[in-house]
């Protein structure tokens, strides 16, 4: 348990501070007036922590606050807004010394990373396609060797008669860096992640990842957090993740906000009422 606790901004601060604004340039204050709207002031935090809620409940905004009061390492810039600081500085966290290795993990990493391997991959196919044609015209060509200058490129030529053209490709070429689908590799993109004790921030993991994905990547979290002391802050809308044993959910679609069993959620009973209709199909 690296945090036990947050408080946020206490309304009454929220009220003075917008009093005090001369916002000129500014079409809101995010993210003040957003959790006095959810009647939420206290966060208390177990191994597995999810927030759950709709588009702008702020499961998202309460990652990145943690974020910003924790320091732990993004992949991906975050501007926030204007007065996303002066929020955070009136929060107050219970927590202990952070490791090094806490990260927050957004769906938008895990698409950069999938570009990312695209990209490279690539640029992988492109030079395969450079080599084959390299390989023929050494092959067949004379390349002699007049001078110790010319004797990188007559090794080059020995080499693309003596071995096959796959040969001569491979070793000069790395595989491609993946060779997987979309699912497999952002469920690699989190396990090389979450790899030692730390804490995690985890903005929608379900993204990307198929159903049984989504069970894999639940179980290894809740394997993590169980026999290696990560401790995991989630935000998600799947039941798969909102499951998983022991974790703590927190509804933001409710006023007050408030802890709620999983299977009192909409989003999951709206799961259960569907294939309960369909239930003679299976």
């Amino acid at each position: 348990m690296y945090i036990k606790s947050l408080k946020l901004t206490s309304d009454s601060d929220e009220i003075i501070f917008i009093k005090n604004q001369v916002r000129t340039c500014y079409n809101g204050v995010y993210p003040f007036k957003i959790f006095p709207d959810k009647g939420l002031d206290r966060i208390d935090f177990a191994p597995i922590t999810i927030f759950y809620g709709g588009n702008g409940s702020g499961k998202t905004t309460l990652l990145n606050i943690l974020a910003e009061l924790t320091g732990v390492t993004r992949h991906s810039a975050f501007s926030g807004s204007a007065f996303f600081k002066e929020y955070t500085r009136r929060c107050r966290l219970d927590a202990k010394t952070i490791p090094e290795a806490s990260q927050i993990l957004t769906s938008d990493d895990v698409t950069d990373y999938l570009l990312n391997i695209r990209y490279l991959n690539d640029g992988i196919d492109v030079r395969r396609n450079e080599l084959f044609d390299e390989y023929l015209d050494r092959k067949y060509s004379s390349h002699q060797l007049r001078s110790m200058a010319d004797y990188d490129d007559w090794k080059e030529s020995m080499d693309a008669k003596k071995t096959t053209q796959s040969q001569f490709v491979k070793n000069r070429l790395m595989r491609n860096v993946d060779m997987q689908s979309n699912g497999e590799t952002a469920m690699r993109y989190y396990t090389e992640r979450i790899d030692r004790d730390a804490l995690y921030l985890i903005d929608e993991p379900e993204n990307s990842l198929s159903a049984t994905r989504q069970k894999e990547l639940a179980e290894y979290i809740h394997q993590s957090a169980r026999f290696f002391g990560c401790q995991f802050v989630i935000s998600t809308h799947s039941p798969f993740f909102l499951a998983m044993p022991g974790a703590k959910v927190y509804n933001l679609d409710l006023y007050p906000a408030r802890e709620c069993l999983w299977t009192e959620l909409e989003n999951v009973r709206a799961y259960h009422d569907f294939f309960k209709e369909h239930e003679n199909e299976f």
